[in-house]
């Protein structure tokens, strides 16, 4: 996998160019985490260029792109609890404190993290060193999380119909 896409994570989805795109929903991307320090982490990316906020967009696309939001939570939580009996919960956040696009970050929390971290965003894992970029790349190893996550999304796309 190239970095080039993380230059542009927004304008490479609209491209098709963005390897970590799962896919297309009503108000933007769904796409796998490009560190899975957390497995089963995924992010969900505004479709809008130049959109650096939720309220950056119109209203009737702010709630769009929040329902996407919680479908995507949704199909997360149904892989991450399927894969891992130590799934806890799905956190749902949009910060934008660091990349200038509207994205909201879909986390799966489980039993096993450290307690000193479990109360904390699930970011804590960066700021203490936790994650190793070379460990948990998005790679090959992760194509049957990929593909089970597609596979949770296109189920709770079908059931919004």
């Amino acid at each position: 996998m190239t970095d080039d896409f993380r230059q542009d994570r927004v304008g490479s989805a609209l491209a098709g160019t963005n390897p970590t795109v799962l896919r297309r929903l009503r108000a933007g991307f769904a796409v796998i985490g490009d560190v899975q320090h957390l497995p089963g982490y995924c992010v969900l990316i505004t479709d809008t260029p130049g959109v650096d906020q939720l309220t950056d967009l119109p209203v009737d696309t702010q709630h769009v792109f929040l329902e996407d939001m919680a479908l995507l939570g949704r199909a997360v939580s149904a892989v991450c609890r399927r894969r891992d009996p130590q799934f806890r919960r799905i956190n749902l956040e949009i910060q934008g404190n660091t990349d200038a696009f509207l994205h909201a970050h879909v986390t799966p929390r489980y039993e096993w993290e450290p307690a000193e971290v479990v109360g904390w965003p699930a970011a804590l894992h960066h700021w203490t060193g936790r994650v190793d970029a070379e460990r948990d790349a998005l790679g090959p190893q992760h194509d049957d999380l990929r593909r089970e996550l597609l596979a949770a999304i296109d189920a709770e796309v079908a059931a919004r119909g």
